[in-house]
C-alpha cells in the first residue's frame, strides 16, 4: 500500500496551513527570502511548523517553496540550494517528531516557459536537483504547489518523480470570468487529465479562495482517480501597512469543510492567512464530520 492510501485508508486528511504569512508574524519582511531562514532563523521556522503538528496536521510541509536553483538566483544565493532544502526538511522533521509526514514544498521558478526566459530542459533540471536535495534529506513525499503554468508543473512533476517519492501536483485557479482557470487560461478538467498522464499521485488546487475552491475541488475529482489535494486562502486578503490581511474567522473557514469533503477532498489544509488556529479549526470539524 502506497504512503498515500495509507493516509487515507481512514478518511479525509488534515494538512497544515500558511507558511508566508506565518513568517511575516515573526519578522519576515518584505522582499526577503523566506528559504533563507532555514539557514539563518531555524527556530522560528520550526516554530511555525511545531504550530501546525501541534494543531492536528497529519502532513506539515517545508519551508522550501522558492529554493530551486533559478528563483534563488534572483537573491543572489543560488550556490546555497542543497544546504537550503535540507535544512528545510530536517526542520520540519524535528517538528513533526513522528506525529506527521513531511511532504516537501516545490514552488515555482518565477520565469516563463511561454515568453522564452527558460527552456523545458532548464526547468526540468532545476526542480530536479532540488527534488533530489528534498528526497536526500528525508522527505516523505514532494508537492508540487502554487503553479500557475501547466507546463512548467509538469516539468517539476516529472523531475520530482524521478526521486521515487509520492507527488503531489497542485495549480492556482484565480483568473477568468468564473475565477475557474490558471491565469494560462487551464481549466480544472485539462489540468487533472494532463498532471495525472504526467504521472502526479494526488492533484489539486491552493492560493485561492475557500469558498470558490470548492467547485474546482468538484470539477478536479470528477476528472482524475488521483486523490484530490486542495489548501485554501482565509479568503480574500485586505493590504494595510504594504502586507495582506485576512479577515475570515477559522470558524467561517472550517464551515466550507463538510462541502470540500462532499466534493470529493481528500487532503484538506489552508493557505496564505490560515494559520495554526485555522487547522485547528479544520482538524475539529474533520472529527465531528468523521463521527456523523
Amino acid at each position: 500500500m502506497s504512503l498515500l492510501d495509507r493516509l487515507l485508508a481512514a478518511g479525509s486528511v488534515v494538512t497544515d496551513g500558511a507558511w508566508g504569512t506565518e513568517l511575516q508574524s515573526r519578522g519576515l519582511t518584505n522582499g526577503e527570502c523566506p528559504d533563507v531562514w532555514n539557514l539563518s532563523h531555524p527556530w522560528l521556522v520550526e516554530e511555525v511548523a511545531r504550530a501546525y503538528v501541534a494543531a492536528g496536521s497529519r502532513i506539515v510541509l517545508t519551508n522550501t517553496f522558492r529554493a530551486n536553483r533559478i528563483a534563488l538566483e534572483s537573491a543572489g544565493i543560488s550556490g546555497r540550494v542543497a544546504g537550503i532544502n535540507r535544512a528545510g526538511v530536517e526542520i520540519s522533521r524535528r517538528a513533526a517528531d513522528g506525529r506527521a509526514y513531511v511532504f516537501a514544498s516545490i514552488g515555482p521558478c518565477g520565469k516563463m516557459l511561454m515568453s522564452g526566459d527558460v527552456t523545458p530542459a532548464e526547468l526540468r533540471a532545476n526542480f530536479a536537483e532540488q527534488a533530489l536535495a528534498l528526497s536526500a534529506a528525508g522527505a516523505d513525499a514532494l508537492v508540487v504547489e502554487t503553479m500557475a503554468d501547466l507546463e512548467e508543473a509538469k516539468e517539476a512533476v516529472a523531475a520530482a518523480r524521478e526521486c521515487g517519492l509520492p507527488v503531489v501536483a497542485s495549480l492556482v485557479f484565480d483568473s477568468g470570468k468564473d475565477k475557474d482557470r490558471t491565469t494560462m487560461g487551464v481549466t480544472p478538467e485539462r489540468a487533472a487529465a494532463e498532471l495525472t498522464e504526467a504521472g502526479a499521485d494526488a492533484i489539486g488546487a491552493n492560493c485561492a479562495g475557500i469558498a470558490g475552491l470548492v467547485e474546482i475541488c468538484r470539477r478536479l475529482h470528477a476528472a482524475t482517480t488521483r486523490p484530490v489535494w486542495i489548501k485554501a486562502n482565509a479568503g480574500l486578503p485586505e493590504l494595510a501597512g504594504g502586507r495582506p490581511h485576512y479577515r475570515m474567522t477559522p470558524k467561517d473557514f472550517a464551515a466550507y469543510l463538510p462541502a470540500l469533503l462532499e466534493a470529493g477532498a481528500n487532503f484538506v489544509g489552508g493557505c496564505c492567512g490560515a494559520g495554526p488556529d485555522f487547522i485547528r479549526a479544520l482538524h475539529e470539524r474533520m472529527i465531528l464530520c468523521a463521527s456523523n
